[in-house]
């Protein structure tokens, strides 16, 4: 606000900046209770106080010129040099106390710093002849203030523990509101009253060089308003500049503070800056209503005091914060949740509402993404949103911004300011960006002020500049188009709900963005893919139907070489799967082939190395082992309870591996009478397919089988890994197999796959099997019918079986997921509990699920 005011030659200007302008760090004079000499790199003295003779018995003219060393007594000299390695930072201040400088023996408190080409020494004498021990005065003030739990009562115990210390009249805390203002947020008196709690005092009374000076220079002591000073003499060097004192601890003080201090009655003060994060955050400021000076050693304890209190600050707000990243956290798990079952961001966003809100109180709530508006709450209409996006758009960057006073920063929003008057804005995605926005509604509120914020600006004593109000009454403001304020943990809030959204929803939608180009782009190329694949798979299993036709004697025998083999291959096919198609290790591909018998002794061991096989070799690998693996169950060693299976893995000169399998303890070893498809399998699949070796022997002591795999198909070997033993396989069981009872159901939409599921659960005994292809046919036929057991496929195209399986949970009815996923860790973290079965299925390992399911659900 310009105010005009007349002078005799001229019209001049007067506003707030004013006060920002006055050198307040280059006065030219000390206070009284101490002296100063600035002297150059080699301790010449060039500038000293004019009070030099009362502090240290030497004319301040005389001192001119001359060493220092000649000016105090050599002790102090030496311990001055000594200690001048504190101030090799810029900003760096040597505090010494107790220090004799006169022959007397005299004691003075000592501060040197640094200021452009000079060295600043400032001197106070020693007037405390107690011998008083500072620290332990200031260490139980500072434990207290680990007592309290929120803000108002650290502030309110740190201005009594300051209050105690330093013996002022009364003590208050002052915090820095954003916009320059102070709020007195505590206040300790020795009268007991309060006078300023909860005040408000504008921005120019403490204008912005002085709070710069104040995150330079912790405390600031002015012990008495009427003390004239000191001159610093010669006033000016040879470049015309006054010395800056801004880390002088005698400096002087501005007239104009003087004359605010004297409207307030104060005649002592001391300010104590309090920092936190680098920022100056509010001041512990001291008034007395005579003089009073605190030595510097005492200040010091105090400083200490203050610093103590910012830690606890500090540390109060990062526990704040951190409860707020655990709400971040839970938010971030729901929205996971909704986002796991396919909804888009808007739904998911509008149905954790109410938590958003838990953690960052807000009325309204708007999200503008890809040109849509979704608001829940009170808020923008459409329209006006529009237009805010707009401004949004060409102001705030890509960082969370708010405002308590919308209307201010947007002057359309005046309009409607009985609706939304403050706002928070989190920009989600790149330009054109995408915002989510809460709003708060108007919240009428009387600020008190110390005096009218506002007064017209007068002409005084001290020229073009404000003259400091002299009324510090009770002024109340009405205040309108104003939010609450954003707290800075709801910003920090707001800046991991922004993270949270970047990186789960926004990373999901950019990569389904960049796959469905990909697509696009590669779309011929994998259906020529998928055909290869296809084929070669429909090849594969003609092939395979067709030998193990050739070979067997019996169709039972038949069914189950064939069903074995392609199971084998599956399990090889989820391995890989698993890896994303990535190399995979023969270890874990052994254990595999064994797992899939029930066993409990451990009868397999495999020693030597980890070998990570290629994709391409892993189908062949899987029928190798498999076959080996079925003949030691039906005639080998594990077809005996003292059998074991020796799997002993070397890598050879040309880095191929050598695979051993020995057996022993096993029946006599009887050669087969005929060569058929499994022995095929055996000799001639890792020489032909793989380019490598194999041979297999039928000695008395056991069977022997040696391979050895090129090292084209060895992705890596590591070397040194201990030796494993996996479950041995039972004996082929030949004891009559369960009995299903009951009636059974089959959801699966694939007719031929239901089909063969229904056929294994009617020849385990099932009276009746009713197949149904959809969630809402499987629901209705379960709620109409009575059903003893179920087999659910997981994915039915556009929908899933969990409802129904929910629902035969509900019932008690046990069911049997059948997936072709895989790892089956998700499905179980999300239905009910239940078997699980690979698909291709087959008729035992779909008996072998169905009735552990039918045993789990009866022992519950």
């Amino acid at each position: 606000m310009n105010v005009p005011t007349q002078s005799s030659d001229a019209q001049v200007s007067v506003d707030l900046t004013n006060c920002d302008r006055e050198p307040i760090h280059k006065l030219g004079r000390v206070q009284s209770y101490g002296a100063l000499l600035a002297v150059s790199s080699d301790w010449i003295v060039q500038h000293a106080s004019e009070n030099l003779e009362g502090i240290l018995g030497v004319h301040w003219d005389d001192a001119l010129g001359r060493p220092l060393s000649e000016l105090i007594v050599s002790d102090g000299f030496d311990r001055i040099r000594r200690n001048l390695r504190i101030i090799e930072n810029p900003e760096g201040v040597l505090r010494l106390f107790g220090v004799a400088l006169q022959a007397n023996g005299r004691a003075f408190d000592v501060s040197v710093h640094g200021s452009g080409q000079h060295m600043i020494l400032e001197f106070e004498p020693k007037f405390d002849k107690t011998c008083r021990d500072v620290l332990a005065e200031v260490y139980p003030q500072i434990a207290l203030l680990r007592r309290d739990r929120d803000l108002p009562e650290m502030a309110q115990g740190a201005a009594r523990g300051l209050q105690q210390l330093s013996g002022f009249d009364s003590v208050m805390v002052y915090q820095f509101q954003s916009d320059g203002a102070g709020k007195v947020v505590a206040e300790e008196r020795a009268d007991g009253r309060s006078q300023y709690h909860g005040l408000m005092f504008p921005a120019s009374d403490i204008p912005a060089q002085a709070r710069a000076l104040y995150k330079r220079s912790l405390l600031r002591l002015i012990s008495d308003v009427n003390d004239p000073g000191s001159p610093i003499l010669p006033e000016t060097g040879l470049d015309g500049q006054l010395i800056d004192l801004s880390l002088a601890v005698t400096r002087a003080v501005s007239p104009i503070h003087i004359e605010y201090l004297r409207n307030m009655g104060v005649q002592a003060s001391m300010s104590v800056s309090i920092i936190k994060d680098g920022e100056l955050w509010g001041l512990f400021a001291c008034h007395h209503h005579s003089p009073r000076y605190i030595d510097y050693e005492q200040r010091t304890a105090i400083e200490m005091f203050a610093h103590m209190f910012s830690y606890e600050l500090s540390r109060f707000e990062d526990g704040l914060r951190k409860r707020a990243e655990a709400d971040a956290s839970r938010l971030q798990t729901m929205l996971m949740g909704h986002m796991a079952d396919g909804r888009p961001m808007s739904e998911s966003l509008l149905a954790v509402s109410k938590e958003i809100k838990s953690v960052i109180s807000h009325d309204g709530l708007v999200l503008f993404e890809n040109d849509a508006f979704h608001a829940t709450g009170h808020g923008f209409s459409e329209e006006e949103f529009r237009l805010l996006g707009r401004f949004l758009d060409r102001s705030i960057g890509s960082s969370v911004f708010h405002t308590d006073e919308l209307g201010k920063l947007h002057p359309p929003a005046r309009d409607y300011e009985n609706r939304v008057a403050g706002m928070l804005a989190i920009p989600i995605s790149k330009r054109p960006r995408d915002y989510l926005v809460l709003t708060r509604g108007p919240q009428k509120d009387t600020v008190s002020w110390a005096g009218d914020p506002a007064k017209p600006a007068t002409m005084g004593p001290n020229g073009v500049r404000l003259t400091p109000r002299k009324s510090f009454d009770v002024w109340r403001q009405t205040v309108t188009g104003k939010s609450l304020p954003w707290k800075p943990v709801e910003s920090h809030a707001a800046e991991r709900l922004r993270t949270i959204l970047l990186e789960v929803f926004l990373k999901v939608t950019d990569a389904a963005n960049l796959e469905r180009k990909h697509n696009q782009e590669q779309q011929q190329l994998l259906i020529s893919e998928l055909n290869h694949r296809v084929r070669n798979i429909l090849n594969l299993m003609r092939g395979l139907l067709s030998q193990s036709r050739n070979t067997s004697s019996t169709l039972e025998e038949f069914t189950d070489n064939l069903d074995g083999r392609i199971q084998a291959l599956a399990r090889a096919h989820d391995q890989l799967t698993s890896e994303q198609w990535e190399p995979s290790s023969l270890k874990a591909l052994i254990e595999c082939e064994f797992d899939a018998y029930v066993g409990t002794e451990s009868r397999v061991v495999i020693r030597g190395p980890e070998v990570m096989v290629d994709a391409k070799a892993f189908t062949t690998l899987a029928l190798v082992l498999h076959e080996m693996a079925t003949n030691s169950i039906k005639y080998g060693a594990l077809s005996s309870p003292s059998g074991v299976v020796h799997v002993n893995l070397a890598q050879d000169r040309n880095g191929g591996i050598l695979m051993d399998w020995i057996e022993r303890g096993g029946p006599p070893v009887v050669p087969p009478k005929r060569r058929g498809f499994g022995s095929m399998i055996i000799e001639s699949s890792i020489p032909h397919e793989l380019r490598g070796n194999a041979e297999i022997s039928y000695r008395v002591t056991g069977v022997e089988a040696h391979f050895r795999l090129p090292a084209q198909v060895i992705h890596s070997i590591v070397e040194n890994a201990p030796a494993t033993q996996t479950a041995a396989p039972a004996p082929v069981q030949t004891a009559k197999p369960e009995r299903l009872e009951g009636r059974g159901l089959v959801l699966e939409d694939a007719l031929i796959i239901a089909m063969d599921a229904a056929g294994i659960l009617e020849d385990l005994g099932a009276s009746h099997v009713e197949i149904v292809s959809s969630v809402a046919g499987a629901l209705k036929w379960v709620e109409n019918n009575d059903v003893d057991f179920a087999v659910l496929d997981v994915n039915l195209g556009s929908e899933q079986s969990l409802p129904v399986a929910e629902l035969l949970h509900r019932k008690g009815v046990p069911f049997v997921l059948a997936t072709g996923y895989g790892n089956g860790d998700e499905l179980t973290s999300v239905y009910p509990p239940c078997e699980i079965v690979q698909k291709p299925f087959s008729g035992s390992s779909l008996k072998m699920a169905m009735f552990e399911a039918i045993l789990q659900a009866g022992q519950r």
